[in-house]
């Protein structure tokens, strides 16, 4: 079965720029490119004049437009594309069900824009079974080098908990054939927190810092392992997980998080790392969900 990434447009610089991102990433990764843009007819309760036919027409105007240019600026990229008739979060998780990843749209400081309004991106984020990756319209068209730098991916827990996003970084980085940048956040435990059992780990491995530096190191021994050509480096950082991976991106070409979901009154949201590092990083952030 052919591999396929998918991309949400809806004629904005921010989709745009996703739509090149993901086109460079498809002919990288010898994928197919599915364009998708979501459009469902609801005739607003305003004394303007609407029209079915005119607003469908428009629909198909933008998804012909983002195909003409993707083709021109990529001539090796296998594509297709299809406007679904219906709202933006059920019908992109449709279809990316069986994508190796969907790419999405986003601007500035702050929230996700163009056909993520409100709450869609997060929705995106939370549900989607594969890889989303988030792209600002300053990473798009306007950038020719804006895929340069390093990869870098955050890694917590153990080899089990991170095999995924691990997995995707080091198969991003080979595919570039970019070196890669694996960081592990730690903080001190609070005083109550000490206990025997800490206190047994810092004395085996000589204190908590070279424990976690032990623990990275177990976790990508088997992906450098699985991919030899990348150039790994292990970087390992006393601080709250966001802050450290959002310096430690500051020049990447890619940021690769984890996904943690959990319900509240206002309904799903994804984790804090993965929270701060999609509305303060400079690059694009990939979310990689844990299976």
């Amino acid at each position: 079965m052919e591999r396929t990434l998918v991309v949400g447009v809806d004629g904005s610089p921010e989709s745009r720029a996703a739509a090149d991102w993901a086109a460079r990433e498809a002919v990288r990764r010898d994928m197919r490119l599915h364009v998708v843009h979501a459009w469902s007819w609801q005739p607003l309760a305003l004394p303007v004049v609407q029209d079915h036919d005119t607003e469908a027409g428009r629909a198909q105007e933008v998804l012909e437009e983002t195909r003409a240019e993707l083709t021109r600026r990529h001539p090796r990229l296998s594509l297709t594309a299809e406007v679904v008739p219906d709202v933006p979060v059920p019908a992109l998780l449709r279809a990316a069900k069986d994508a190796e990843m969907l790419v999405l749209g986003s601007r500035g400081h702050g929230a996700l824009a163009g056909f993520l309004l409100g709450s869609y991106g997060q929705q995106l984020i939370a549900a989607a079974e594969c890889p989303v990756v988030s792209v600002r319209a300053g990473h798009g068209i306007a950038v020719p080098g804006s895929d340069e730098g390093e990869v870098v991916v955050g890694q917590q827990g153990g080899v089990a908990d991170s095999a995924d996003v691990l997995r995707f970084a080091f198969e991003t980085a080979a595919s570039r054939k970019a070196p890669l940048r694996a960081v592990r956040a730690w903080n001190l435990p609070p005083v109550y927190g000490y206990s025997p059992g800490s206190m047994w780990i810092a004395d085996r491995f000589g204190g908590l810092e070279p424990f976690e530096k032990a623990a990275l190191e177990q976790a990508l021994e088997p992906w450098r392992t699985r991919y030899p050509e990348v150039d790994v480096v292990a970087h390992v950082e006393l601080g709250g997980a966001g802050h450290v991976l959002l310096s430690a991106a500051s020049d990447a070409g890619l940021l690769v998080v984890g996904r943690q979901v959990r319900e509240s009154g206002l309904g799903t949201r994804i984790g804090s790392t993965a929270h701060a590092v999609l509305h303060h990083s400079a690059c694009p952030v990939a979310v990689v969900p844990h299976r």
